[in-house]
């Protein structure tokens, strides 16, 4: 059995054609789930604390030490009370009133006191095992539900976006993570499809971009299509094929057209936006593509710039002593490495209330929670023209108002970028498309289709399903190969 898997950065969802009807891959109740796993690392029960011989001799030393700053602490009194005692009558009582002798701990006190510090270390060391150990794929968590758990329970590992990695240069343990990490989703829609097709499933056909987000340009397009052959081989699948989205979006408009025309197809994605340009419908099996083009930039990236322009002013972006970067590194939870740099950031220099605020977002699960507010202010702003956050995590009673003037900044770079992808599409075309086929998460925002109309005024729009129309697409290439 071969099925169609859309590999999100967003989101993820697969498909497949049964007796010539398309049959989407439930998640729960769902079909698609968003591109994240969580795997939850066990929580230490200090019942489990044993005093053992290393312990104890851990527990020994702190004891020496406090023992000897309390001696130093009272001997420190004692010297600063004799010199006032030198000192002129109205100076030396000004001198003892700002004196306060040190509290003398008993010997249980101390004790109690490095009996606490040495659990303490011992909770957080095995907190930290249980992080670095290796994740198990019957305890993870999938989608929204990933997100909800390492918000809430704060222990263990969370990957959101792993598609998002794959063209970077990576270090050997990096690459070993995020493959890792990929793996675990592919098996997850493998194990799925097996169980709602009640057959084995081995083989699938995988959307990828024309152009991966990448550091190093086609090479690391090449590094994420052979890490995801990898990572699908370690799904359990034994034949994989690539198939470029907006082929695939193509192959799902083929479908619905009785007679040939040539359309541009444009799939804005979450994480990626590509387009191509193919003679849709008619009798032939499959569309003909004439040519494609990919800009690495999608609806993440206007969650970020969102982020940026409407929630980081709070945390004191444009504060000259604190470095800019700092704010792109937090509002980038798609990047691990990006995450781990900002939550090893001090802000003790910071001015208040924005280190407070910084501290506070540093908490596990918090940029993941601004970042959510992100999205749905994104969305909201297509509509209304304004919007309420309540950032109650960070600072009681702290909240921002969004305006259309952050949506639009938001957007700007963005939509640059599309105008010129789609400009030279254009040029490279040399024709006018009878249709402009608009499909990907992010087609749904009114200035994204408002862009796409404005390079092609006279041109018939057609909206595809932003969430399913690539995996449809994907499903019915796959049948088409079996």
């Amino acid at each position: 059995m071969q099925i169609g898997i859309d590999f999100g950065t967003s989101y993820s969802a697969a498909a497949a054609c049964v007796d010539g009807r398309l049959q989407g891959i439930r998640f729960g109740e769902q079909l698609q789930f968003r591109t994240a796993v969580f795997f939850p690392a066990a929580v230490p029960d200090p019942a489990d604390f044993v005093l053992t011989a290393a312990l104890e001799a851990e527990l020994e030393n702190q004891l020496r030490a406090a023992r000897a700053a309390q001696r130093r602490a009272v001997d420190a009194w004692q010297q600063r009370v004799a010199e006032a005692g030198r000192l002129p009558a109205a100076q030396r009582a000004e001198a003892l009133a700002v004196l306060s002798e040190p509290t003398a701990r008993s010997e249980a006190e101390l004790r109690a006191s490095a009996l606490r510090n040495v659990r303490r270390g011992w909770m957080e060391a095995q907190a930290r095992e249980s992080r670095s150990a290796a994740p198990r794929l019957s305890d993870a968590l999938f989608g929204d539900e990933a997100i909800e758990a390492y918000i809430h329970d704060g222990y263990g590992h969370l990957v959101e976006s792993p598609k998002s990695m794959l063209g970077y240069n990576l270090l050997p343990n990096a690459r070993k993570v995020i493959l890792h990490i990929a793996a675990h989703v592919l098996e997850h829609i493998r194990l799925s499809a097996t169980r709602q097709l009640d057959r084995p499933v081995r083989r699938a056909i995988l959307g990828r971009p024309v152009e991966f987000k990448s550091s190093q340009g086609t090479q690391g397009t090449q590094q994420a299509l052979d890490m995801l052959s990898e990572a699908a081989a370690a799904a359990g699948f034994e034949q994989v094929a690539f198939l470029e989205e907006p082929a695939a979006a193509a192959m799902h408009y083929h479908g619905q057209l009785a007679e040939a025309e040539r359309s541009l197809i444009v799939d804005v994605g979450g994480g990626t936006t590509d387009v191509a340009y193919a003679e849709v419908g008619g009798k032939a099996a499959a569309p003909r593509v004439f040519g494609s083009w990919g800009l690495p930039r999608g609806g993440t990236d206007i969650d970020i710039e969102l982020s940026l322009a409407a929630f980081m002013p709070l945390f004191g972006r444009g504060e000259p002593g604190i470095p800019v970067h700092h704010f792109r590194e937090a509002a980038s939870v798609h990047s691990p490495p990006l995450q781990k740099e900002f939550r090893g950031h001090r802000h003790a220099n910071a001015p208040a209330p924005f280190r407070q605020r910084l501290q506070a977002l540093q908490r596990l699960g918090a940029t993941s929670l601004l970042n959510r507010e992100a999205e749905r202010m994104k969305i909201l702003l297509g509509e209304e023209t304004r919007g309420e956050v309540d950032l109650d995590f960070i600072e009681d009673g702290l909240s921002v108002t969004l305006e259309r003037s952050h949506r639009d900044a938001a957007y700007a770079d963005f939509l640059e970028r599309l105008g010129s992808l789609l400009q030279r599409a254009r040029a490279d075309i040399g024709e006018a498309p009878q249709s402009i086929f608009l499909t990907g998460g992010s087609s749904r925002a009114p200035l994204i289709r408002a862009a796409v109309q404005q390079q092609f005024p006279q041109v018939r729009m057609v909206y595809g399903d932003p969430s399913l129309g690539v995996v449809s697409g994907l499903a019915a290439a796959a049948a088409l190969a079996d």
